[in-house]
């Protein structure tokens, strides 16, 4: 009876992980004796809506490929021989998902179902030292790997003789933190964290300095008294320049003092006034003589009026005789 068709094999899923940026195989077993020219193998997988797409196919002895798909979908060697797997070349994210496939052969069908992982390393993680590297201080050392796979683990280590240890440590908190208490300079040295997954590990260093009280307050003091000298200098300098200025200010008004002191004899000689006081004491001196003379001019006609009278009584009585 044409379309009656027998459906062969079981219908378990295979799951599969597989490391980003690595190769990967997807087996597809089938019995032998489909074999022949009626062969036809279809591989598909869900994009992310969920429809089915074919990736890669066989069909009368011919190779179908996705073109979208860029040559990273081949089928292995024996596909022809009971294993109709196929090969993936560096794996992407997208990768991931579900695969189905398919064999028929003489109107019989055989499936099988694979759920392909995707693993991502970490990303290589930053490491760095939170709290002052002082002697009697708490340290904390910090790690992180912001991608990747979970679940991530990480662990601290120390290197001691060449060679590191992380016995000794107990995590804080989470195991991405090493607190470190009350450090010395027993704890100077190098560390390393090492974050972890299924996909594999990525390492980070740090290195530790511890430094004594003591050292840091001498160098705050050698940073101050660098300072402080500085400052002495500058006023020092400032000081001079104005001890300089203010003696250069006395020789001036000295000079000043000298040259008027030298000019003022040469005025009382030069002066046109000379002349006009001068003028003032002769005008003085004549009026003076005028005064004398008017004075005596008065008193001679003083005299010559006194006189007068006697003249004229001597006269009048020699009539009268």
């Amino acid at each position: 009876m044409e379309g009656l068709c027998c459906v062969v094999g079981t219908f378990a899923q295979t799951v599969i992980e597989s490391i980003s940026e690595e190769n990967a195989t997807l087996p597809c077993q089938y019995k032998t004796q489909l074999t022949g020219k009626y062969l036809d193998i279809e591989w598909l997988s869900n994009d992310s809506d969920h429809r089915q797409k074919v990736i890669l196919s066989y069909s009368g002895g011919q190779v179908y490929e996705n073109k979208e798909l860029k040559g990273r979908y081949s089928f292995i060697s024996q596909f022809l021989d009971g294993n109709a797997g196929i090969f993936i070349r560096s794996l992407e994210l997208s990768d991931a998902g579900q695969y189905t496939c398919k064999v028929k052969n003489a109107g019989e069908y055989q499936w099988s179902f694979i759920h392909l992982k995707i693993l991502v390393k970490p990303s290589e993680p930053t490491c760095w030292i939170e709290g002052e590297q002082i002697a009697g201080r708490n340290i904390t050392l910090h790690c992180n790997s912001a991608a990747g796979s979970l679940p991530m683990t990480y662990q601290w280590q120390r290197k001691k003789h060449q060679e590191y240890s992380g016995s000794s440590f107990t995590p804080h908190e989470s195991t991405q933190k090493l607190l470190l208490q009350n450090v010395s300079k027993t704890d100077n040295g190098s560390y390393r964290c090492i974050v972890s997954n299924a996909a594999g590990k990525r390492i980070c260093h740090l290195h530790l300095t511890v430094e004594t009280p003591v050292n840091v307050a001498f160098l705050a003091g050698v940073t101050c008294g660098s300072v402080g000298g500085m400052l002495f200098l500058f006023l020092i300098c400032w000081y001079l320049f104005r001890k300089k200025e203010l003696k250069k200010r006395k020789e001036d008004e000295f000079l000043n003092e000298i040259r008027e002191d030298a000019e003022a004899p040469k005025a009382g000689l030069m002066k046109p006034g000379s002349s006009s006081s001068g003028s003032r004491s002769s005008r003085s001196g004549s009026s003076s003589t005028r005064s004398t003379t008017n004075s005596a001019s008065r008193s001679q006609r003083t005299l010559s009026t006194q006189e007068a009278p006697q003249g004229d009584s001597r006269h009048h009585c020699l009539e009268q005789i």
